[in-house]
């Protein structure tokens, strides 16, 4: 039972138990003196004030000398072997790598202990960078090579995800960031239906589950959870691995919502088309019925009366308007309909170039603007290559120049010049239902047109200069290029075998989700003021999730005091604009969901959330752990805990920038939370519900948040 309770407390009922049986000791012999005095004829009346004095003399100088020197051990040798205890540990479990420092000073007085311990540590951290060095000299060439696949994983066209047979995520790449949380990372060990419709995607798995074959794909259409997007996917369920464990899925997405779109326009335009076509080519078949039995019905010619000739043009020209009106706006849709990508003007002309140069013709590039344009650039370097080589076949040029032309708005117009005859519109009207060449298929001129949402035209510029010319209808200006979007893969494989507990008491702590967060405030009253920034990163599976970060700035709707802007820097015309926190606590509580909650000091940040949940609309029942109150159990209640002492005692260093920032905290909070991790499995501390119940135990310090979780 002793076991149970800490070195300085075991040492202090040791002394104790000393001073209690150091007076009853002078007691029993005062007593025996007393005795055998009054045997011998001593009165008592003189005898007993004179033994009860020196009893209680003796008593008080016995449970003083026993204080002090309790004092004296508690002080150098029962708190100084904890602290020493302590660093040890965080050197063994943490990756500290500093000297034991403060810790060996305190055991100045345990001998040789110190020393030993310190050269014991140094040796420690010696064999392990050898082993890291060894270790990364050894993986350099895999870490490339999963660099390189990550890289590749990154830039696939589509979203990829891979998730657990409980549909967890455990893989996703920057696509499916986009498609599922509209920018924000959907967040590994987080459950996939959360995002998506969760109808067609357990109809899928069930339905390749019962296949039993790993090479088999399904098809399916699913949509958003919140409806936004439609998409198409195709799912394939991984070979099992283990017995009684189901099998993981990887999941394709691409976003069919335009396609759709497009589809149901292009639909919609064919049925008006038959709609507005029809009835005028009804009521004009029947005008020319009518028309015709006139003109016979007297056997002589009779012209047609001046109303049926008027009905009759009547019919023609609203046909001929619906022809072209319809027409045209199935010009637009097909434009609309096709994928075109950007491509900078002068990598067009490059390729044209080059086409006209096997042709024997030449090519020579009119200065003007880096435009970038929104074309199918194999059409376009087709159509003017067919263009160059029908006109040097008829005899017009052998030398050609190409212009780019900027004009206002968002388009742009390319010109193909020459010097000589001129062409007619109506000979490059007959050219255009030619087909483009022997390597373009059934592609024709006209085609490139209508796919492009454009037209050409032949035209005389003067000086003897003929043209062509073809608007582009999106064009921008080449500017800087922006920073690259970050579309890193993450990922946990891990967690595709690790097992999981309904219960947050009984799951070892590796396993749990951890959301470390931190607040700004306009000051300390959770009762009176606001938060002004919230931030928060993950950690699963033991990690911390890079790329999975919430950071935001939020409106007070009140003046934050200067007080308070000289610590964290934030000002009122940072924060104009920023969310409410009702909207930013939505998007934390998202972010945090079915995960643990880690704070330093954490009941200050709690008392602001909880104060706001009626807002939020969504309770923060999480599971809470305290960094304060994990560090009071790893390192001793005499310690001092504070953010800037622990995560100096961890070796853990926090940029000057960072510090009093909500990100930067969190950062801070969550690499010396991971450290005390291990520190606490050291200890025997090993399930959530076991931390817990020894946190519980250092209330004096914080107040516990966890009324109903153990």
């Amino acid at each position: 039972m002793a076991e149970r309770f800490g070195l300085r407390l075991r040492m202090g009922l040791f002394f104790a138990a000393l001073a209690l049986g150091g007076a009853a000791a002078i007691g029993g012999a005062l007593w025996f003196a007393g005795a055998r005095a009054m045997a011998g004829g001593a009165s008592a009346d003189t005898l007993v004030p004179v033994l009860v004095q020196g009893a209680l003399m003796a008593g008080f100088a016995l449970l003083g000398l026993t204080a002090w020197v309790w004092f004296l051990f508690d002080t150098n040798v029962a708190r100084a072997i904890e602290r020493l205890a302590a660093a040890i540990r965080a050197r063994a479990h943490a990756q500290v790598e500093s000297d034991l420092g403060h810790a060996a000073e305190a055991a100045r007085y345990l001998g040789e202990l110190a020393p030993a311990a310190q050269d014991v540590t140094r040796a420690l951290v010696q064999t392990r960078n050898a082993l890291a060095e060894s270790v990364a000299r050894e993986t350099t060439r895999l870490a490339a090579e999963k660099a390189r696949l990550e890289a590749l994983l990154a830039d696939v066209p589509v979203a990829v995800l891979l998730c657990t047979a409980d549909h967890q995520l455990v893989f996703y790449n920057g696509q499916a960031v986009d498609i599922l949380g509209g920018g924000e990372a959907p967040g590994l060990n987080r459950n996939l239906l959360g995002h998506l419709r969760e109808g067609p995607i357990r109809h899928a798995y069930r339905r390749l589950s019962d296949t039993g074959d790993s090479d088999t794909a399904s098809d399916l259409l699913c949509a958003t959870a919140d409806g936004a997007r439609v998409l198409a996917g195709r799912m394939r369920v991984l070979r099992r691995r283990e017995e009684g464990v189901a099998p993981g899925y990887v999941l394709t997405l691409r976003d069919v919502t335009h396609d759709i779109a497009a589809h149901t326009s292009r639909d919609a335009l064919l049925a008006e088309v038959f709609e507005r076509v029809r009835r005028p080519a009804a009521n004009l078949q029947t005008v020319i019925g009518v028309l015709s039995e006139a003109g016979n019905g007297d056997g002589n010619g009779t012209p047609a009366t001046p109303d049926l000739n008027a009905a009759m043009l009547d019919e023609v020209q609203a046909l001929t308007r619906a022809i072209t009106e319809l027409g045209a706006r199935y010009d637009s849709v097909q434009a609309d309909w096709r994928p075109l990508a950007q491509t900078r003007g002068a990598d067009l002309i490059d390729s044209l170039g080059a086409r006209l140069d096997a042709a024997g013709l030449k090519l020579e590039a009119r200065p003007g603007p880096d435009l970038i344009m929104q074309i199918d650039g194999f059409e376009i370097v087709a159509f003017f290559g067919w263009l160059a080589n029908r006109l040097a076949g008829e005899g017009h040029a052998q030398s050609f120049r190409l212009a780019l032309i900027e004009e206002d708005g968002p388009g742009a117009v390319l010109r193909l010049e020459w010097e000589g005859k001129a062409l007619s519109v109506g000979r490059f009207d007959s050219w255009l239902n030619e087909k483009l060449g022997p390597d373009t298929g059934e592609l024709t001129a006209h085609t490139v047109l209508l796919n492009h949402g454009t037209e050409a035209w032949p035209e005389t510029l003067g000086g003897g200069i003929s043209a062509v010319s073809m608007p582009i209808r999106n064009a921008r200006r080449a500017g800087r290029r922006p920073p690259p979007i970050a579309r890193a893969v993450v990922y946990d494989f891990e967690l595709l075998s690790k097992a999981r507990n309904a219960e947050v008491a009984d799951t070892r702590l590796e396993d749990l989700t951890y959301v470390v967060f931190d607040t700004e405030t306009t000051g300390l009253s959770p009762a009176s003021d606001e938060i002004v920034q919230i931030a928060g990163v993950r950690i699963v599976n033991g990690k911390r999730v890079e790329r999975e970060i919430f950071d935001t700035l939020v409106d007070p709707a009140r003046p934050i005091p200067p007080g308070s802007t000289d610590v964290h820097g934030i000002t009122d015309s940072m924060v104009r604009g920023a969310p409410d926190i009702a909207t930013a606590g939505k998007r934390f509580h998202r972010f945090a969901e079915g995960a643990v909650l880690v704070a330093h000091n954490a009941p200050f940040d709690m008392e602001f959330l909880r104060r706001h949940e009626a807002g939020i609309g969504a309770p923060f029942d999480h599971p809470v752990l305290d960094t304060v109150l994990l560090s009071a159990v790893v390192f001793g209640q005499q310690e001092e805990h504070s953010l800037d002492a622990l995560t100096a005692r961890l070796g853990i260093t926090i940029p000057a920038e960072a510090r009093h920032t909500a990100i930067g905290d969190s950062v801070a909070t969550a690499e010396a939370f991971l450290k005390l991790l291990p520190m606490l499995r050291a200890r025997g501390l090993a399930t959530f519900g076991e931390v817990l119940s020894e946190v519980r135990r250092h209330g004096r310090l914080l107040r516990d948040l966890n009324t109903d979780k153990a």
